[in-house]
């Protein structure tokens, strides 16, 4: 198979030849979780910074709030980082509205025709429909962060209703690889300017495609909140027009 095709296994040569030299990427082709196997990583001695697991196929995938997440093998882009922020650990929960602008940033790179927007906290959209999503757990010295993009997905392999993928809405490069590299350069970019004060609210705001939109919010513990977005706050919480600001919860765009 070419390596430009669109289901092109992942290539881990391929890859690093992309990146720096600080990215440490290993490719797997079938895993449970990459998440869960940095994680355990991690929060060992065999924890490296900037480690990175890419998978052709994850048999026990999850999103945020521990959704599933399946994919037909090589369709998806899933994959997990673990990065050791030299900054104060209040300000971690930034980091996952920080991949969200990173990942924006990258495919818009690729692919400037298309527009990608981020629906709080952590879902990236096509229109209005999800095209990926992004999960982050702390450890004791950083941050596990799982991605995972629709990339070569048909229309009877979605996982959800209202879900896309980039071969869908015909975006330009649906190499993995090449994703993937794309992807990595501009987090470590914007993580290091992060690292050094620079703030990223305004850029998440305007690849917001929450602010400004009547929602519903599930807090844990099922209580419902309905109220009108209307900002971000520097730590990444959603601000609503009855002065609540929402650190977790589970967001709906009501029409």
């Amino acid at each position: 198979m070419s390596t430009d095709a669109p289901r092109a296994p992942l290539d881990r040569k391929a890859i690093s030849a992309e990146i720096s030299h600080y990215w440490r990427v290993s490719v797997v082709e079938i895993t449970g979780s990459t998440q869960d196997d940095l994680y355990q990583r991690a929060t060992t001695s065999d924890g490296v910074a900037k480690s990175v697991i890419a998978a052709e196929y994850q048999s026990a995938g999850r999103g945020r709030l521990d959704r599933t997440f399946l994919a037909p093998a090589t369709s998806a882009l899933t994959f997990s980082l673990y990065i050791e922020p030299k900054i104060e650990k209040e300000e971690w929960s930034f980091l996952t509205l920080l991949t969200g602008i990173s990942i924006c940033e990258a495919l818009t790179s690729l692919d400037p025709k298309i527009t990608i927007g981020l629906k709080w906290p952590n879902d990236l959209f096509i229109g209005e429909q999800k095209v990926g999503g992004i999960i982050a757990q702390a450890t004791d010295k950083g941050v596990v962060i799982g991605i995972g993009i629709n990339v070569a997905m048909n229309s009877e392999e979605l996982p959800v209703e209202n879900a896309t993928s980039l071969s869908i809405v015909g975006f330009a490069d649906l190499n993995r690889n090449t994703i993937l590299a794309a992807i990595l350069n501009h987090i470590e970019v914007n993580f290091q300017m992060w690292e050094l004060g620079q703030s990223f609210i305004d850029q998440y705001r305007k690849l917001s495609v929450t602010i400004g939109k009547e929602v519903e919010v599930t807090l844990p513990g099922g209580t419902l909140i309905q109220s009108k977005a209307v900002g971000i706050s520097e730590f990444g919480a959603l601000l609503l027009e009855n002065h609540d600001a929402i650190t977790v919860g589970d967001v709906v765009h009501l029409r």
